[in-house]
Order: C-alpha cells, then sequence, then structure tokens
C-alpha cells in the first residue's frame, strides 16, 4: 500500500484544508495499531480460538466463563507490551504539537497513552512457553500441562521455538483451564476482578462524554479525521455527525473501502489505505517529517 493511491485532487484539497484547520477532532479505531501487529478483531481476523472476539467483550460473556474472558484479554495486553506505535500513532502526536485544539477520541486498550501495565497481572495468566522437551509438572494435578506438553512435542517445527511465547489466538495451542480463585482478586474484599474496559452494552464513563460534548459545543471544528474505524459502535460513532454539525469536514482513513465509504458526503474524503502510510505522508504538509523520537502524545480522551 502506497501513498502513491491518493488521487492529486483530494491530496490538494485536503492539503489545503489542513493548513487552515485549527480545531481538529479525530476518532480511533483497532485499525490505527493494525501496523504496529495487533490485530483488529473485526472482519476476517475477528475470530480468537473460533471465539467471535466482540461476543467475549461482553459483561454476559465473563459472568458466564470469567476465567476464558482474562485469557483472551491477558493475550492482548501481552501483544501490546510487546507492540510499538506505528508512523500513523507518531504523525498524531506530532500534530498534537502543532495544533493545541487537537483532541483524540480513542476506542483502543492498546494502553498506549498510559503504558503502565504488569504483565502478567497474576501469574495463572502468564502467557505459556514454548518447548520441545516433554516436561512433567510438579503442581498440575488435572494432566492438562502434561497434554500441552506432548502436544507441542508432537507439532514438531510447527509449535513455537522453546522459550518463545506460545500464541493463545490458535486454538490448536492448549490453554490452561484456570480456576477461578487464581484469576485477579481485589486486593482488599477478595472480590473477583474483571477487565478495566468499557465492554459492549455498557455505558461510558459521564465524565468523559461531558469533556469531549464540551470540546465539540466550544466552537466551529475545522477537521474530523476518522482512522481505522468503521464508525458503527456508540456514542463514539455519533461524533462524526456532531463535527459535521459544527462545519467540520471529515477525512476516512480505512482498509477498508466499503466501510470507509458509509456516510460520506461531497465534501469528505476517504484515503484508502495502512493509516501507518497515508497519515504521515497527508500530514506531512503540516507536521513535517517524523523525528527519530516520539513526541509527546495528544490530549487522549478513551472512549
Amino acid at each position: 500500500m502506497t501513498f502513491n493511491n491518493v488521487s492529486p485532487r483530494d491530496r490538494e484539497s485536503f492539503t489545503k484544508h489542513l493548513q487552515k484547520s485549527y480545531r481538529i477532532l479525530a476518532l480511533c479505531g483497532a485499525g490505527l495499531s493494525a501496523a504496529s501487529g495487533l490485530p483488529t478483531f473485526r472482519g476476517a481476523g475477528g475470530i480468537w480460538r473460533n471465539h467471535e472476539a466482540t461476543s467475549l467483550a461482553t459483561p454476559e460473556a465473563f459472568a458466564d466463563d470469567p476465567a476464558l474472558v482474562w485469557q483472551f484479554y491477558s493475550y492482548r495486553r501481552h501483544m501490546a507490551l510487546n507492540a510499538r506505535p506505528n508512523p500513523a500513532h507518531l504523525a498524531l502526536a506530532k500534530l498534537a504539537r502543532k495544533r493545541s485544539e487537537f483532541v483524540t477520541l480513542t476506542q483502543n486498550v492498546d494502553g498506549w497513552e498510559h503504558n503502565n501495565f504488569t504483565d502478567p497481572i497474576v501469574p495463572a495468566l502468564a502467557i505459556p512457553k514454548g518447548s520441545s522437551q516433554l516436561l512433567p509438572s510438579t503442581t498440575d494435578v488435572t494432566g492438562a500441562e502434561a497434554s500441552r506438553s506432548i502436544s507441542d512435542a508432537l507439532k514438531g517445527t510447527r509449535s513455537t521455538e522453546e522459550g518463545q511465547d506460545l500464541d493463545l489466538s490458535d486454538v490448536g495451542v492448549a490453554i490452561p483451564n484456570i480456576p477461578i480463585e487464581r484469576l485477579p482478586r481485589c486486593p482488599e474484599c477478595q472480590g473477583l476482578l474483571r477487565p478495566d474496559v468499557v465492554w459492549f452494552g455498557e455505558a461510558l464513563s459521564r465524565k468523559t462524554m461531558a469533556a469531549v460534548d464540551d470540546f465539540v459545543e466550544e466552537s466551529k471544528i475545522d477537521l474530523m479525521l476518522v482512522i481505522g474505524t468503521s464508525a458503527r459502535v456508540f456514542p463514539a460513532a455519533s461524533y462524526v455527525e456532531e463535527a459535521r454539525r459544527r462545519g467540520a469536514r471529515v477525512a476516512v482513513f480505512n482498509m477498508d473501502k466499503q466501510d470507509g465509504e458509509k456516510g460520506l458526503t461531497e465534501r469528505d474524503w476517504l484515503f484508502h489505505g495502512d493509516s501507518g502510510v497515508l497519515l504521515p505522508a497527508l500530514l506531512k504538509p503540516l507536521i513535517g517529517d517524523l523525528a527519530a523520537n516520539a513526541p509527546e502524545s495528544s490530549r487522549e480522551m478513551p472512549v
């Protein structure tokens, strides 16, 4: 995917509008982090161990099988901690230095605005390591660890190399059956903890929503960037129309052209391709070349 896919007409009109834009709102989804190697869990990549990934992100799924949901999020946390921001993240951060009235609304849980995760949260959620030997367990009485060791040995070269993390998204890789008492617990009341994310069917923080609403209503919005998201999940998706109502032109960056085209008007732009390539190139007239070091992040409001 290259910047050459953008028509000269779209490039020129976007550049002109960008340079005179001061109040900018960005809605970022999982596609923003795809170039960092993090799965979007949408479309063809929307399955985790034969489960629809979105079906695990609900209070009902946690109530039904908290161990499975914790393993799903532990896997995602582990991947995020081993990934790095890509050029799209760096371009947005540099844009924040150029425009003080730039706010990003993130739907992501990769944690790069904080990056203070510990991994694993509890020993039972540690990512299993590959092994080329049959290793007896001194603690497991269920036989699960022995079965996994035999399975890994039989797979041979198909298995992860010894000492490397196993890919828990592969249904062929056995995962332990974790007793509920070994899952994360509150240090004070010892109650069962849950991942600190907003699941489908849950309300967002009123404080966060009020802060976003205040920014939108404060003054005219010049530009709305919609990056790596289908903008289908509400209330975050509603901010695209809110920005239009406040005068914004909308620029959509999406790998899926059909997703990106939905709801566009004649005043909008659709840039089809990898945001890690397109964003730095299209923002370059304002932000310049990306520096070797990552600049400070924008005012980021997780939604």
